[in-house]
């Protein structure tokens, strides 16, 4: 293979016994080539043996752009007017490799039905499998330039938060405040969100994947819960911090206090050689042995780069051991449903020591408005 860059598909195929493998547009694409493509009606993939030289099936209109990308296997373009089946068949018959493969591995999270139907009429021999964690674990460990642009998208999206919480008042819609938010993002040089921020009060506040409401306005006491991240360099922030509006009652200070609590415990937790198990299960004991139990609702986090949900999962279950330059959130919550939740979320990275904590924004109880 002379292409360096699908070095580390070769390496995740032997660990998977794996023959071949096919990628399209997104994450793993990104990281292999440097550069994504719209995934639309047109398939493209790119298609590597586990020894020789990759294939790509591209759409013609998309060739003068993969053309700059210094691909060096054997390219099949094809048009829309002729259809991609032929483009497929040619990449079936390319290389003996591809001819002879048997265990086929495809993103299962990623391909569509269309792309896997084509696939199995052109590689009828082999046996296409769900090899999705194979193949993204080629993501597992960040470099430090990425670390760097995580870091970017970090600063970026804190700055936004404070400059944002200057312009909170009591009487807004949660609408206003994502638009503030969003334009605060982007004055400060985000590419683009990594999701559409969740800004949640009241009630609401207690859905952990609650939408912006027009028609409800933030009122005195409300806890006020902001989710979002910015978008640089392709890496994704992922921040959550609840605020209260106004003021705070002693019982929902005391439920603050749980989560920051849980999520302290969880950043000192996380070391390498470590379990993602591990680090939930201890934070699940300090909410599991409070007076809250009964309000928790998911794990503590996930991990964070080109996607934001991606490998390790950190739950319990999951006996992954945590190695250095893993990168996850530690996002605990509490959600007493109709009236008020808390998610406090840091972005962290395992270093040999510890773990580095991303997000610098202050977790203590703060009220604003």
């Amino acid at each position: 293979m002379t292409d360096i860059r699908f070095q580390p598909l070769a390496d995740a195929m032997r660990r998977g016994e794996l023959d071949a493998i096919a990628i399209i547009p997104g994450a793993n694409f990104l990281r292999v080539l440097g550069r994504d493509f719209h995934l639309m009606e047109r398939p493209f993939l790119l298609i590597a043996p586990r020894d020789g030289e990759p294939v790509a099936i591209v759409p013609n209109l998309e060739m003068a752009s993969f053309s700059t990308l210094g691909f060096t296997g054997q390219v099949f373009d094809w048009r829309d007017e002729a259809g991609y089946m032929d483009a497929f068949q040619a990449a079936g018959e390319a290389l003996p490799q591809l001819r002879a493969a048997k265990h086929f591995g495809v993103e299962g999270q990623r391909m569509r039905v269309f792309e896997y139907l084509a696939l199995g009429k052109a590689f009828p021999g082999a046996t296409i499998v769900d090899a999705h964690a194979t193949i993204s674990s080629i993501r597992l460990q960040k470099t430090s330039d990425e670390i760097a642009l995580l870091k970017q998208a970090i600063r970026i999206s804190e700055e936004a938060l404070e400059a944002t919480l200057a312009q909170v008042r009591a009487g807004m819609t949660e609408t206003e405040v994502q638009a503030i938010l969003t334009r605060e993002m982007f004055a400060r040089g985000a590419e683009g969100l990594a999701f559409d921020p969740i800004i949640a009060a009241g009630g609401n506040s207690a859905q952990p994947h609650a939408q912006a409401r027009r028609d409800y306005t933030i009122k005195p006491g409300d806890a006020l819960l902001f989710d979002f991240g910015a978008r640089f360099g392709g890496y994704n922030a992922d921040i959550t911090r609840t605020f209260f509006v106004g003021e705070v009652s002693e019982h929902d200070r005391a439920f603050y206090d749980t989560v920051l609590a849980a999520n302290e415990e969880g950043r000192r937790a996380t070391k390498a050689g470590a379990t993602a198990h591990d680090v939930d299960d201890r934070v699940q004991k300090v909410l599991e042995n409070s007076q809250f139990a009964a309000f928790r609702r998911h794990k503590t986090g996930h991990g964070l780069g080109l996607e934001v949900h991606e490998a390790p999962q950190i739950m319990r279950g999951n006996h992954a051991t945590l190695e250095q330059g893993m990168v996850f959130t530690v996002e605990p919550g509490l959600y007493r449903l109709g009236e008020c939740g808390v998610r406090i979320e840091d972005d962290v990275v395992v270093t040999e020591a510890g773990c580095e904590t991303l997000t610098t924004f202050p977790r203590d109880l703060r009220i604003i408005g």
